[in-house]
């Protein structure tokens, strides 16, 4: 027979989480957003500058889950512009137009600093 024993709880964990989301909710993430959008803009193919102009982001908290979205509102024809350029597509006359990996080299460093942000407030004493 196995007998497994555990003693105390889960309250210092808990308590390091809750002040992440505080870290993560005193404008850091607004901060962040916005540098993801400058980012994306930068990094955007331009031909009419549309989707490059049409980044945005939001912020959603859930009980102990934060996220921060980027978001892009050029639609055409029920499209994301921005996942089109991206990933490719066809076009109306049977041609396959390739995609263009431009997100994520533009958002790769950004994670990276969040990253370093959160690493560095969890191992503060």
């Amino acid at each position: 027979m196995i007998s497994i024993k555990s003693k105390g709880d889960f309250s210092k964990t808990l308590r390091y989480f809750k002040k992440m989301q505080e870290v993560l909710n005193s404008g850091v993430l607004e901060r962040y957003g916005q540098m993801g959008i400058d980012a994306l803009r930068t990094a955007t193919p331009v031909e009419s500058g549309k989707t490059a102009s049409s980044w945005g982001f939001t912020t959603e908290t859930r009980g102990t889950s934060i996220k921060l979205i980027w978001t892009n509102s050029n639609v055409n024809d029920g499209c994301n512009i921005a996942i089109l350029i991206q990933y490719g597509h066809g076009t109306g006359w049977g041609t396959y137009v390739e995609g263009t990996d431009y997100i994520n080299p533009a958002m790769r460093p950004i994670f990276e600093e969040i990253s370093q942000l959160v690493w560095k407030e969890v191992t503060k004493a």
